[in-house]
Order: structure tokens, then sequence, then C-alpha cells
């Protein structure tokens, strides 16, 4: 016979709570700027007490998430092994919408993902029944102010719903993109890039609906 609906909800309560807390910690530690904060500052910090921030280190350092330095705490190498994880679930998630988009509008179609003042493609999808293309490979970087893959990560909401452009990147190809909105902590967009012209009032509109479906996948 199962607990009591009153005896498992406090319990539950208080399990959310904890991790909450140990979320928060591990915010207060990433959002440090220059020298790592001590016990007492992520105390400070994140609304508890000191003892209370030992013992939510504890699970964090023993996966890795954040190191101690005697009172100071930095973060640990295991996030960059999350971080690792990060890029191969988007493609898988967005490879859907990318290669639907790819056979519509008979071009190459990708994912660029803001790495702070650079761009990054981080999936690319090519239409299969095309002539020919432009060949776009994953990982290729620039600067995030050019190509419209770039500019479109920060396009604020209210404004362009897409962004073109002509050259910027390369001599002779021509780009359309629509940001990823709705995801936290990712600026990203999905684009398409041509080598004969695009229009713009065209091909936005189907840019835009991909990047709605791949956020709505990641959500």
């Amino acid at each position: 016979m199962g607990l009591p609906r009153d005896v498992v909800q406090p319990a539950t309560k208080e399990s959310s709570l904890t991790l909450e807390r140990g979320l928060n910690l591990l915010q207060a530690v990433a959002d440090a700027e220059g020298e790592a904060p001590s016990i007492s500052e992520l105390a400070a910090t994140v609304g508890v007490s000191r003892a209370a921030v030992y013992r939510l280190l504890g699970p964090l350092q023993s996966r890795g998430l954040v190191r101690r330095e005697g009172s100071k705490v930095r973060l640990g190498l295991g996030v960059l092994w999350l971080a690792g994880r990060v890029l191969p679930q988007l493609r898988v998630a967005s490879l859907p919408a990318l290669r639907a988009l790819a056979e519509k509008v008979g071009a190459t179609v990708h994912l660029t993902v803001a790495d702070g003042s650079e761009a990054q493609a981080v999936a690319v999808v090519e239409p299969s029944w095309t002539s020919y293309h432009v060949s776009y490979r994953v990982g290729t970087r620039h600067p995030v102010q050019r190509g419209a893959a770039g500019r479109a990560v920060d396009l604020p909401p209210g404004g362009p719903p897409w962004i073109a452009s002509s050259g910027d990147l390369q001599s002779g190809a021509f780009g359309v993109a629509a940001p990823v909105r709705g995801v936290p902590g990712l600026r990203a967009s999905v684009g398409v890039v041509a080598l004969q012209p695009l229009v713009p009032d065209e091909i936005g509109p189907q840019v835009l609906e991909a990047a709605e479906a791949v956020a709505e996948a990641l959500r």
C-alpha cells in the first residue's frame, strides 16, 4: 500500500527545493567573473547558510561540475563533458526540420549556433534532388556579425522575422536565415544558402517555420 498523499508531497517538495538550490549554486559559480567565489559569497548569492552550501557542493563535486580550492569554488571539468554532449543532441533534434526545408526549397540548410562572437554551423542538410547546391561543412565558423545565419541569431523579438544576405561570406552565395527563439541559453538560427538569388519574401516564411520547428524540438 502506498504512502498517504500528505506524506509523499513534503518529501517531493523538499527534493525539488534542494535541486533548485543546487542549480542556483552551480549558476552562481558559473556567473562569477574574475576571482572564484568563496563559500560565504555563494551562501549570500543563493540565499542559504554556509552549511547548506557545503551540503549542496557535495553532489556537484562528485560529478566534477565544481571543484574546491580551499574556500573558493570553480567550475569543474565535468561541465566541459556536459557541454560536449549538447551539439550532438542539437543535431539530432534539428535534422527532421532541416531536412524537410532542404527538400522543399532545393538548397542547403543549416543550423548555426553563436559561440561568443563567432557563429558555428552545427548541422547541415543538402537537398537530395538538385543538380548542384552549396557544400557547407559542419563546424564552419565565421564572425557572428557577418552572413544571414550569424546576424539572425540576435534578431530582437518584434523585429524582422528573418534576414537575407548576399556575398557576405562567399562571393556569389545568397542566404536567408531566421532565429531559433524560446530555448533558454541558446543563440541560434536556421538558414538557407544557395548559389542563385533567393527571394526573401518567399523563402523567409519557410525558414521561419523550420526555425520554429527546431525550437519546439529542443524544448
